[in-house]
């Protein structure tokens, strides 16, 4: 296991499920992540599909002491040098290429990239990444093809993303190659707008009680 999967790994504290967000309004980032934390969801992943996705970083940043924030949807090295700057702790990408394993290796800040097929695994096995984002989960196959890569890639571990659900994310969390899963189940996006935070507590406390 490499020291940045030590670290990532760390970092997510055995964390069952990755909130993945979506951010229109940075003003409701604090809110959000002050709520997932008390559900026990500490580590939120807020993705870059929106104009306010960096500044909503920033602030869980730099007020939400409870809360390790992460950025999501990185396509290059800009992006990573940009979430990093924001205060990400760590950064989730949906693929891996030269430019974004070279940018990760020269930060300290752990890369979570994308990876499907055999030969992405290996490429990623290669660059010294054994941590990988499997996604689209349900698109590519489910648990049932996530499982049967984990006699081959052998001590290489995934966090499904992408179909995940409050349904299935037990076929998942099962899996002996599964460290935790990524969904945005727990804030849906009408929770989010209307302010509903205590519903979202709610969804993250049921989340966290999830077990690997």
């Amino acid at each position: 296991m490499s020291s940045k999967t030590e670290r990532l790994l760390a970092l997510l504290d055995g964390q069952p499920v990755i909130p993945v967000l979506k951010i229109a309004d940075a003003a409701a980032a604090v809110p959000l992540a002050r709520a997932l934390a008390r559900g026990g969801l500490r580590a939120i992943e807020i993705t870059l599909r929106t104009g306010a996705a960096l500044e909503a970083i920033r602030r869980v940043a730099d007020e939400v002491e409870e809360a390790i924030v992460g950025a999501g949807t990185i396509l290059d090295a800009g992006q990573f040098g940009q979430a990093q700057a924001a205060g990400s702790r760590f950064i989730v990408s949906p693929g891996l290429t030269r430019e974004l394993a070279a940018a990760a290796a020269g930060s300290p800040v752990p890369l979570l990239p994308g990876a499907i097929t055999p030969g992405e695994i290996m490429a990623a096995r290669e660059a010294g990444i054994d941590f990988l984002k499997f996604f689209p989960a349900e698109q590519a196959g489910g648990a049932a093809f996530l499982k049967a890569l984990a006699s081959p890639f052998a001590g290489i571990r995934f966090c499904p993303t992408g179909g995940v659900s409050a349904g299935n994310a037990a076929d998942y969390l099962g899996l002996p190659n599964v460290a935790c899963v990524g969904g945005s189940w727990v804030a849906p996006d009408d929770m989010v707008s209307a302010g509903r935070w205590d519903e979202i507590e709610a969804l993250a406390r049921q989340a966290s009680g999830l077990r690997r």
